[in-house]
């Protein structure tokens, strides 16, 4: 019968993937990787740095764990280890993502010196007065006029926006960009929502609440996904 597979390892344009079997305990696993790498090493002559990438599949694997993969790994001449990637995370790491990606909505007039803070994405339905600030760590949505200040993707998601029925704020904030509103948005007048988001300049732009669909297409999953 043949011995079972513990560790594969696969040549990539980007380098080396190495995937580590699931099932087996993590001594066995680790002993494999070791003969398998010392196997394999390349000869002194060749200097050439190699990426490796590891797939540790449906295994949790601790922080600890992790930098001993990752020390094994970088013992072996030219390898370079680029991440780690588990399908497992902590309950503790899913309770925070679902705060990050959960759309809080609050129904009331941000006024000036309060400040309105979600950990994910807000969806307010009033106004933000001259002095009140709002901030998300995800995107930001205004069913009213934002007249004060907005900071989305407070943790450093430049993907996030800014939308408001009427935007006229006195800074915007997007991850660490600012935008100090321009003259020319405190004094026209639209009747359209508006939207900003940081462009390809690392710039914050505030443009047609449309333009969402094409720039952040992912937005969509507000609605199911279509």
């Amino acid at each position: 019968m043949k011995k079972r597979q513990n560790v594969t390892i696969k040549g990539t344009k980007g380098g080396l993937v190495l995937q580590l079997d699931d099932n087996c305990s993590y001594e066995e696993l680790k002993k494999e990787l070791d003969q398998k790498l010392s196997a394999n090493q390349l000869s002194k002559e060749d200097r050439h740095l190699i990426p490796v990438r590891v797939d540790v599949g449906n295994r949790y694997i601790t922080e600890d764990q992790r930098e001993e993969l990752k020390n094994l790994i970088r013992q072996k001449k030219n390898l370079v280890v680029e991440e780690i990637e588990s399908n497992v995370i902590t309950i503790d790491e899913a309770l925070r993502l679902k705060q990050e990606t959960e759309v809080i909505t609050v129904s009331r007039i941000v006024r000036s010196g309060q400040v309105l803070r979600v950990p994910g994405d807000l969806l307010l339905i009033g106004d933000v007065n001259p002095g009140g600030t709002v901030i998300a760590g995800g995107n930001i949505f205004i069913m009213g006029v934002l007249k004060g200040i907005a900071h989305a993707g407070c943790f450093g998601n430049e993907k996030a926006v800014i939308a408001a029925s009427s935007m006229k704020p006195s800074q915007l904030r997007i991850a660490e960009q600012i935008n100090r509103a321009p003259d020319e948005v405190e004094k026209k007048e639209n009747r359209e929502m508006e939207c900003a988001y940081i462009d390809e300049n690392q710039q914050i732009i505030i443009d047609r609440l449309q333009a969402l669909i094409h720039l952040r297409p992912s937005l969509t999953r507000l609605e199911g996904g279509h």
